[in-house]
């Protein structure tokens, strides 16, 4: 016997609900057929992409893919770039990068961007390692700030998504007049 009798309406929801997911999977199956069928089969489902290759591809100057997004790094990544003469920039406001920035940090404000790139490009070669920061990973300041900096020539530059949060939370060495 029944333990729990259904109710003719219920049992219909349920009907549908069943139909609904079976016609769901159905359609997914028959949609990435193909995806499926590489990966049964023991064939590769996607080639991987180098860490330093995030490229569009219509971005190639003389056969050679050229980066058009900034490429990402972590704080363990950060003491060696440093070492080796990475350039770390603030794109945080001018008045929390007064308050404190990471040791070494310049400023350079994504909302000041036009009124300071032509003293920037001036004072920064184009093939200087460039590390730049924010407010942390909800920040997309130096996201974009790494897009402007690229589409004006600037061929090696990084971002750091952690930012300033992550490196205060770590107790790296911090500069201004804050605490």
């Amino acid at each position: 016997m029944n333990n729990f009798p259904l109710s003719p309406t219920l049992r219909r929801i349920f009907l549908e609900a069943l139909i609904l997911c079976i016609l769901s999977a159905a359609v997914g199956l028959s949609l990435n057929f193909k995806l499926i069928f590489n990966a049964f089969s023991g064939k590769a489902v996607s080639s991987p992409v180098p860490v330093n290759a995030i490229v569009d591809e219509t971005a190639v100057e003389n056969g050679v893919a050229v980066n058009v997004f900034p490429i990402p790094v972590e704080l363990d990544e950060l003491d060696e770039l440093l070492a080796v003469g990475a350039l770390l920039i603030d794109s945080r406001n001018s008045d929390d990068y007064q308050i404190n920035h990471l040791a070494g940090a310049i400023s350079f404000p994504l909302g000041l961007l036009e009124d300071q790139l032509a003293d920037f490009r001036k004072q920064v070669s184009v093939d200087q390692t460039l590390v730049i920061y924010c407010s942390g990973y909800g920040c997309p300041d130096s996201f974009d700030l790494g897009v402007c900096l690229i589409n004006e020539g600037y061929t090696d530059v990084l971002v750091y998504e952690g930012g300033f949060p992550e490196w205060q939370d770590a107790g790296y060495p911090l500069e201004g007049g804050g605490e």
